[in-house]
């Protein structure tokens, strides 16, 4: 892990945070659908207090398909608070007072729930896992770091690739994830995250800890709730060890139906059906892509599953035409003149080849005209045409004007205005 974290350091400081840009838009919003369901999958049996015992090793697929089973032997009193939280959690941004609705839901879960397994006397009435449990966090620390296992060479390297390669994947996942859920439309630092999830992971592994990577449920409950700066996952950290580090004690009071109805209302928002209807009114291929990738990330895990969703992709890009040989190429020419410049892009304008275009657009000053001619392109997809939309409106927030044109000769897939366009004829304009 410390080796590890080492490289993840070494990534960010070698910019490969430019990677984020070659995931396709539908498998990331499949990816965040399945974290979704997951979530839902693996709480609902929490949320009915169901013994941990029972749902160990249990893959998304089982645990849905056990849920009548654990309605059958929910826990009455701990479903109770569980279900009542989940009402609330669902409940309060529908509430119209101003001064009520500033008070955070999770917060009136608290101060319901405590209350709640406080009179039913959880502590001598429920079984140990109905309550959380923090334990003591300083006997966890682990002061003497043993690096012998260095020698060991194949288990060593398998290791850090495993470490190092999937958590930098996961981390940049993450990152272009909730910047779609963005509500302003920024752009996170990938490189940054990068290095401060290096830094986080060797010094945790120096302390006996797990690695980590950027996390969505945590970061969208941010989004959710009304976060607009980076100052909020700070104090979510700090509040966090504060109260485990000397609260503990009153942590360890809460219920985990409690905290399952939390979790909950946070998957259903990132798995909501509306994300589904979304998906398929920019193209029936995009929800291919959408449900292949959940699919494939509730079968076996996330990376398996953004890679189906590359894969099927990249089979319909192929299949609508699109030069093999420009796959990861995409010919642009920047040219400038008065004060405008024409940023002409040829062949292929794809997901698997926008980091291309998007370092020769970055590399245009702010302050001036450009227009992106794309009358040579046998096909622009919709990951492009959303990328280059965002590109439009951070140049042109930051004073200069932005023209796409030349998709006259392109038919769109769909209605939606940011749909893929396949070219049928040549382009009559410039």
């Amino acid at each position: 892990m410390v080796v590890a974290g080492i490289i993840q350091i070494l990534f960010g400081v070698l910019k490969m945070g430019k990677l984020v840009d070659f995931f396709p838009l539908s498998a990331i919003h499949g990816m965040l659908a399945a974290i979704g369901l997951i979530i839902i999958a693996k709480q609902f049996p929490v949320l009915l207090d169901i013994d941990p015992a029972l749902t160990k090793g249990k893959g998304p697929f089982e645990l849905i398909g056990n849920i009548p089973y654990y309605i059958m032997h929910l826990d009455p009193k701990a479903t109770l608070i569980g279900v009542l939280s989940f009402a609330i959690m669902m409940g309060w941004p529908y509430i119209k007072n101003g001064f009520i609705k500033k008070i955070p839901a999770p917060l009136v879960v608290l101060l319901i729930a405590i209350p709640a397994e406080l009179i039913m006397d959880f502590q001598h009435t429920e079984p140990a896992y109905a309550l959380v449990h923090i334990g003591n966090l300083l006997e966890s620390v682990k002061w003497n770091v043993d690096f012998s296992g260095i020698a060991q060479t194949g288990l060593f390297v398998k290791y850090v690739i495993m470490f190092a390669l999937v958590g930098t994947l996961e981390s940049l996942l993450t990152v272009k994830a909730i910047d779609l859920l963005d509500p302003y439309k920024r752009k996170s630092n990938a490189n940054k995250d990068l290095i401060a999830v290096g830094v986080g992971n060797t010094f945790a592994a120096f302390l006996g800890g797990m690695p980590m990577i950027s996390e969505v449920a945590r970061s969208s409950a941010n989004v959710n709730n009304g976060a607009k700066t980076r100052w909020a996952n700070f104090f979510h950290g700090f509040f966090i060890l504060v109260f485990v580090v000397f609260a503990s004690s009153l942590i360890e009071l809460i219920p985990n139906a409690a905290l399952a109805a939390m979790l909950i209302t946070v998957g259903i928002k990132l798995a909501h059906p509306k994300e589904f209807i979304h998906t398929f009114q920019i193209g029936k291929e995009q929800l291919a892509v959408f449900l292949t990738t959940i699919f494939f990330t509730l079968f076996e895990d996330l990376l398996v599953g953004i890679a189906a969703g590359i894969l099927l992709k990249i089979i319909i890009h192929l299949f609508r035409g699109m030069p093999i040989g420009y796959l990861f190429k995409a010919p642009t020419q920047v040219s400038f003149e008065g004060n405008t410049y024409l940023v002409e892009i040829d062949k292929a304008a794809v997901f698997t080849n926008f980091i291309g275009i998007k370092e020769k657009l970055a590399e245009i000053p702010a302050g001036f005209n450009i227009t992106i001619d794309l009358k040579n392109t046998k096909l622009v997809d919709h990951s492009v045409m959303e990328n280059l939309h965002h590109f439009q409106h951070d140049y042109e927030a930051a004073g200069g004007t932005v023209k796409i044109v030349g998709l006259d000769g392109h038919e769109p897939v769909s209605k939606h205005h940011l749909a893929a366009r396949k070219q049928t004829k040549p382009n009559l304009t410039t």
